[in-house]
């Protein structure tokens, strides 16, 4: 057992064992005796010491380490840990250490004419939706591509449906009761709407279109969930398929008008968000305090979770098949739908102080997100870490509408200060 602390800390001392997944940085199965009063800087100085001594580099670049307990991050002095969580001094404590998540540099602020409602990213370009009516294409640099009129009312929501070299497809939903299906040429630089789909009867707040492309789910202030088909419009009742396709194919407009294939209630307020869980599976957030999963094969919802507050919007992760939510009550909360028995609430995360308007998962890591409120920040925070967030993210005069975490390296917000602001992250390398 080996002291690297000095006299000057506490005579009182426990023995902690470390442990890490990234073996680039282990250190040996060693107990080491630490004083009870240190905090995690001095654990992350620990930690270098042993590895500057077992690698001999006099050069050794310091990394920043945080530390995790059973599964939680370390944000106190080891007294504390022990004490609030009535650990025995006499057991060994084993500590995880992770190497820290780089802070997020600001990247870019886009400017708009408008509230910012909706926004959504590929690695090459960046799509908006503002008030004033109109869609704006960015590109992942800043350079403004084009401004896109067509609503006749705000655009709240956007979402990609396929994009490539030659361009890309997206969605756009509006207060307009409307959604726009939009084909972009890129080698052209030019824009048609391909189709209008129409059939609620109050604005439309969320859209989001399926993993395979071929759907997409839209969510109003009617309450109603419709599905959507992103090539044509549904069949008519009685009319098939074949028959609705030739109905549209003789449609001499310059836009085609689509009905939705399926139409689902059972939300008694607005919906505020729209999550594709499966193939035919989504998951919706409304106004009227619940979360509904829907089977849209079966045409039927399949479960309801219940908060206490207005769900504002949700996030889903394909590999852990957990859901976050942003919530009107300041908290963000990681729900586990797979339980029957038991807390669903897995987690409740609470930093914001004020409603909080959006979450989106990180897209390449299991831990991390980032969430964004109407106290005008955007959050990143790690699932292991609930009451402290890992960075804030601040430069917005007003309120955060959006954001949107679709492109590893860049953290998106939108804001009723009528910009768009982009954070560029090096990597969330936490694990």
């Amino acid at each position: 057992m080996e002291n690297y602390f000095s006299e000057k800390q506490s005579s009182d001392h426990f023995q902690a064992k470390f442990f890490t997944k990234q073996q680039k940085y282990a250190v040996q199965d060693t107990p080491y005796s630490i004083p009870v009063d240190v905090e995690t800087a001095q654990l992350c100085d620990l930690i270098n010491g042993i590895l500057k001594s077992d690698t001999d580099q006099a050069d050794w670049p310091k990394i920043d380490f945080d530390f995790l307990h059973d599964g939680e991050f370390l944000r106190t002095s080891i007294r504390q840990l022990i004490d609030s969580k009535e650990l025995s001094r006499e057991a060994v404590l084993e500590l995880e250490y992770v190497e820290q998540c780089p802070a997020p540099k600001p990247f870019g602020s886009l400017k708009h004419d408008d509230w910012v409602s909706g926004v959504k990213s590929t690695p090459a370009f960046i799509l908006t939706g503002c008030y004033d009516n109109t869609l704006h294409l960015w590109r992942a640099d800043g350079e403004h591509v084009m401004t896109i009129p067509g609503h006749v009312g705000p655009v709240k929501a956007v979402d990609w449906i396929s994009y490539d070299d030659d361009g890309g497809k997206f969605v756009s939903a509006s207060h307009d009761q409307t959604l726009m299906v939009w084909q972009w040429d890129r080698r052209k630089n030019s824009i048609e709407c391909a189709h209008v789909c129409r059939g609620h009867l109050r604005s439309v707040e969320c859209v989001a279109a399926n993993a395979a492309r071929s759907h997409f789910a839209s969510g109003s202030w009617d309450g109603m969930l419709k599905i959507w088909s992103t090539e044509a419009a549904a069949a008519e009742d009685g009319e098939s398929s074949e028959q609705s396709h030739k109905k549209l194919k003789s449609n001499s407009g310059s836009s085609l008008t689509c009905t939705p294939i399926l139409t689902l209630s059972s939300h008694t307020e607005s919906l505020s968000s729209i999550v594709w869980t499966g193939a035919n599976e989504v998951c919706t957030g409304s106004w009227d305090h619940t979360i509904k999963f829907w089977d849209l094969e079966a045409g039927n919802m399949k479960h309801s979770l219940s908060g206490a507050k207005v769900f504002l919007d949700l996030s889903w992760s394909p590999r852990s098949k957990l859901v976050l939510s942003a919530s009107a009550d300041r908290h963000v909360r990681l729900w586990d739908p797979r339980v029957t028995e038991g807390a669903v609430v897995k987690s409740t995360f609470t930093s914001h102080t004020g409603w909080v308007s959006c979450v989106s998962w990180s897209p390449d890591n299991d831990n991390t997100f980032i969430s964004g409120s109407y106290d005008n920040l955007l959050k990143l925070w790690d699932v292991r870490s609930m009451t402290t967030p890992l960075y804030n993210m601040s430069g917005h005069e007003d309120k955060v509408m959006c954001c949107d975490w679709s492109v590893s390296n860049h953290m998106i917000s939108g804001s009723a200060d009528t910009t768009i602001k982009v954070f560029q992250s090096d990597g969330t390398r936490l694990s």
